[in-house]
């Protein structure tokens, strides 16, 4: 059971393929994987077993008469506990949703299992998403695996966590300022903020290029074969777009080495970068540089990007937590009413002034990247750093800005409406990951994936994950 575990989800799936293995038996193994690593770790509060052995059952009963290349065949995987899955517990790590059984699959969901994804639980987060360490009233903390008296981050912690200790092969994240790329970095496992529209979504709030789906894995094949079942045009939103016919798999299986590659340690805007991530990061670009690669350091003008992005969030913020915010907010922790309470004190003239700055950084970008393959820079400024902690309030002497502040590597690149990977590029001294954010221009997804694979084979950590947690 336990080598099962350690296998990639493309190694899974070839067996599934075969009926070398089964979905029960895979089922069984993340079971039994779950049961000795959750205690310590708290990455999967709710599962949905049974549901996922009847799912499995009628796979077995009734195989697809012709697939897709990327079909799963009944692989285990998690679903981040704000997506709803049908039948299932959804709190959104809210005590107000504590209750709450989701009447319907979300579209990402019903995308999933259609292509032979067997969800087998719900992975934790920060309540409604919110901030870069995964804890809440319903759940509880939950730990990293490679030292759990640290952080997975978040707010995709619990997915990137489970994923680190072999409980699923795959798992859904959402990012808005970084929930997939900081956990991603936190736990050395791969995770891929995609353009918006690529993922489908259809959810109450303002139509918005920040917050998007994408796949979380453990390495960049993998991740790009979970994209493959996520993306496409769906009728329900009109912002989605059609894969392309080769498919990211494919792209991802062909490492193609990039010809001149940006690099920046701080994106012109972080204030501080913890000296680990920075020599990490930096001897990631030297590598590449030996082989042969143009590196040189540069990054597109992101001065305005903090700014606006707090303005956009603020105003998403209204739509998601405000109606909840009078009846509810002795329920709500200090973070989610002080981001509603910002939200609600904007101008109109503000987040149109905010909406315009946003079109016009995407534009330089794109200029940008007529002269570069890929821009790379830390994920995150600092390492994994102890749970007790609910942010970082300052790094090596410097004062960060607010509960989000070190988080400004990941949330800055989201208003570039660019695809970004997180992928391991090094540790600490202490053992702790540190990954590296690779950039491409927008809806370059499989070039994205190529390089990706080219920089995973160059930096040699692909799937290195401990699988059995960490206690210091």
């Amino acid at each position: 059971m336990n080598e099962l575990c350690r296998l990639s989800a493309t190694a899974a799936v070839a067996l599934l393929k075969r009926r070398e293995v089964s979905p029960l038996e895979l089922i069984d193994a993340a079971v039994e994987r779950i049961r000795i690593t959750d205690p310590q770790l708290n990455a999967l509060p709710t599962l949905c077993v049974e549901r996922a052995r009847e799912h499995a059952k009628r796979l077995m009963q009734k195989p697809p008469s012709d697939p897709p290349a990327y079909y799963l065949y009944g692989l285990p995987i998690a679903v981040k506990d704000n997506t709803d899955v049908e039948g299932v517990r959804c709190t959104s790590g809210s005590r107000i949703y504590a209750d709450r059984i989701a009447p319907a699959s979300d579209i990402v969901v019903q995308r999933l299992e259609q292509n032979g994804a067997l969800v087998i639980g719900k992975s934790n987060l920060p309540e409604f998403a919110a901030g870069g360490n995964t804890f809440n009233d319903v759940f509880g903390v939950t730990r990293n695996p490679w030292d759990t008296r640290m952080t997975p981050s978040g707010s995709s912690g619990g997915a990137a966590a489970a994923l680190a200790a072999g409980q699923v092969w795959l798992a859904t994240g959402g990012d808005f300022g970084g929930s997939i790329r900081s956990p991603s970095s936190f736990c050395s496992t791969v995770g891929m903020r995609p353009s918006p529209g690529m993922v489908p979504r259809a959810q109450k709030q303002p139509f918005s290029a920040l917050s998007v789906e994408g796949p979380m894995a453990r390495n960049v094949a993998d991740c790009a074969l979970m994209f493959d079942c996520e993306a496409g045009a769906h009728p329900l939103d009109p912002m989605s777009h059609p894969a392309p016919a080769a498919g990211y798999a494919s792209a991802a299986a062909h490492p193609h080495k990039p010809r001149r590659v940006a690099f920046s340690i701080d994106l012109g805007i972080a204030p501080v970068i913890h000296r680990e991530v920075s020599a990490v990061c930096t001897a990631a670009a030297e590598k590449l540089a030996r082989d042969g690669v143009t590196v040189e350091e540069a990054h597109p003008d992101l001065a305005d990007a903090e700014k606006n992005f707090m303005i956009l969030r603020g105003a998403i913020y209204i739509a998601r937590i405000a109606p909840l915010l009078e009846k509810h907010r002795h329920l709500l922790k200090p973070e989610v009413i002080e981001n509603t309470e910002f939200g609600l004190g904007l101008k109109l003239t503000d987040v149109v002034a905010a909406e315009i700055a946003h079109g016009e950084l995407i534009r330089r970008v794109a200029r940008f990247f007529e002269n570069y393959d890929l821009l790379i820079c830390p994920a995150v400024m600092c390492p994994p750093f102890p749970v007790e902690m609910r942010y970082v309030e300052q790094l090596d002497g410097v004062k960060l800005e607010g509960y989000m502040g070190w988080l400004v590597m990941t949330y800055a690149l989201s208003m570039t409406a660019c695809p970004v990977l997180s992928i391991p590029c090094g540790f600490t001294a202490a053992g702790l990951p540190i990954g590296l954010q690779v950039v491409a221009p927008t809806r370059a997804e499989a070039r994205l994936f190529a390089h990706g694979a080219y920089l995973e084979q160059l930096f040699g950590l692909a799937g290195r994950v401990p699988i059995d947690p960490i206690s210091q």
